[in-house]
């Protein structure tokens, strides 16, 4: 791996930390311990997945702080976070990443969280 790449995947993660401190507490140790899984988890992948892996979380950051600006401007209503994931992109993920989604779902929708997961706005970019 080039400097460059290293370089590049340190900076995302350390954005995507940092911008999951505007979410609610149990949402953010949620996401911050699935971020480190992940990135570990990467850290071998090759050039082509590495590079699918990054845009993907390029794109969540994006989205996140564009929300996390929506929602700092609309102080009064209920802050809402995420997008809905289109059916086509689950058709180009593996049985494992299937089953990894699934975990997360229902981690994220356990009774007495401090959030609600609901249907999205649409991110505009």
């Amino acid at each position: 791996m080039s400097a460059l790449h290293v370089s590049r995947v340190r900076a995302l993660y350390r954005r995507i930390l940092l911008l999951h401190r505007v979410l609610p507490p149990d949402l953010k140790d949620l996401g911050d311990q699935y971020v480190k899984d992940e990135f570990r988890r990467h850290k071998t992948a090759g050039s082509k997945e590495a590079e699918r892996f990054l845009q993907e979380w390029e794109a969540y950051a994006a989205v996140l702080w564009q929300q996390a600006n929506e929602n700092r401007q609309n102080s009064t209503e209920k802050a809402c976070f995420g997008i809905s994931l289109p059916e086509e992109k689950l058709d180009d993920f593996r049985d494992e990443q299937i089953g990894q989604l699934q975990e997360l779902m229902q981690e994220a929708t356990k009774p007495n969280r401090q959030f609600n997961i609901t249907e999205s706005r649409k991110p505009k970019f």
